[in-house]
């Protein structure tokens, strides 16, 4: 078994970058990310940039590929372009899912991930079994350090994969939204269990909390922009976010969000934020 990563404390996220996939991915990398997310789905991926962005960047800033977190995903047919994906529409489950991860390890141009995720829950509970058991043997075989889900919403799906799985899921990545209830629950059990919770969508979801008074004010109070606020925040409760900005600016500034520490008073205020059905702002 490869020898799991601590995964660094934000994701460089690649989902819709299309063609600029391989110079943010460089950009990203060159600012100081050193964790990279993205999936076989070229819906929503372009994969093989992101392996040909890590490729120069490595390259030019004399990196080794151990020095980056990097994880992927297989997508289900339900997730999928018909008349684009890595396997065919009539593949069993378990072919789709070598193949897709055969696709994966040629577009970043790499012998292993760091962290696989099946991007979204799929049916009968007998072929995800199967396709989680599969990943369990590239696990036991060195080809994925780690693995878990993206899109799991559902505390019983969660624990059904925990209490049935030989090696436990480490990663839970869902979106940061109210309308989960911010996976109160989930992130519990995550805790828990020791899974590392992923956001994405952090802030754009989120339009609510970042114009609230109280989160404008701790920016204020640490000379911070309101995404570090929010993004340490994320971190102190034990949320690993993924970032997606395209710009360099913000990728140097969201990087800094370790350089201060919210207390634990304006923790519990945005908090309650997340809990308030009433008006932020």
């Amino acid at each position: 078994m490869r020898k799991e990563k601590i995964i660094p404390n934000m994701i460089y996220g690649t989902a819709w970058k299309k063609e600029k996939t391989n110079s943010l991915v460089k950009e990203a990398i060159t600012c100081g990310f050193r964790a990279i997310d993205t999936a076989c789905q070229p819906k929503h991926y372009s994969e093989e940039l992101v392996g040909l962005g890590l490729q120069e960047a490595l390259s030019e800033l004399n990196l080794s590929r151990n020095d980056i977190f990097l994880q992927t995903k297989f997508t289900p047919i339900n997730g999928q372009d018909l008349n684009n994906m890595p396997y065919n529409q009539n593949d069993d489950v378990v072919v789709a899912l070598e193949k897709s991860f055969e696709t994966s390890l040629i577009n970043l141009r790499t012998d292993y991930i760091d962290s696989y995720l099946i991007h979204s829950p799929f049916g009968p509970a007998e072929d995800f079994v199967r396709v989680y058991q599969k990943m369990e043997e590239y696990v036991n075989k060195g080809l994925i350090g780690q693995i878990g889900i993206s899109n799991c919403y559902e505390m019983p799906l969660l624990e059904f994969i925990y209490n049935n799985a030989k090696i436990k899921p480490k990663v839970v990545q869902n979106r940061f939204y109210k309308d989960s209830g911010y996976d109160q629950e989930i992130r519990n059990y995550c805790n828990l269990k020791e899974i590392t919770y992923q956001s994405f969508w952090s802030l754009t979801a989120n339009p609510h909390l970042l114009s609230s008074m109280h989160i404008i004010s701790m920016a204020n109070k640490y000379g911070k922009t309101i995404p570090q606020v929010f993004y340490r925040f994320l971190n102190q409760i034990n949320i690993t976010p993924l970032n997606g900005t395209t710009k360099k600016e913000h990728m140097l500034e969201d990087l800094d969000f370790l350089s201060f520490k919210l207390t634990n008073e304006e923790i519990q205020t945005i908090n309650n934020l997340l809990t308030s059905k009433t008006k932020t702002t």
